[in-house]
């Protein structure tokens, strides 16, 4: 699991080329530690009533925290 960010000197210039969706256990709890670790909740349009949270590292590339597949699944 990603477990910092780390700041570079370039500033984003294009669209990402790859975007990452993270499945945690825990969808409330990985938010707060990514945002701990200095992501930041964007909204690119996706409206409130989705059930996943975009997030933004330092640099400006998006990600999404989805919640687990089922309520059994968090258990795995």
């Amino acid at each position: 699991m990603l477990n910092s960010f780390r700041a570079l000197p370039e500033t984003k210039a294009v669209k990402n080329r790859l975007h990452l969706d993270l499945r945690p256990k825990d969808q409330a709890a990985e938010v707060a530690r990514l945002v701990g670790l200095g992501a930041r909740r964007v909204d690119i349009g996706q409206g409130a009533e989705l059930s996943w949270v975009v997030l933004a590292d330092p640099d400006g590339n998006e990600f999404c925290v989805l919640r687990p597949l089922t309520p059994d699944a968090a258990d795995t």
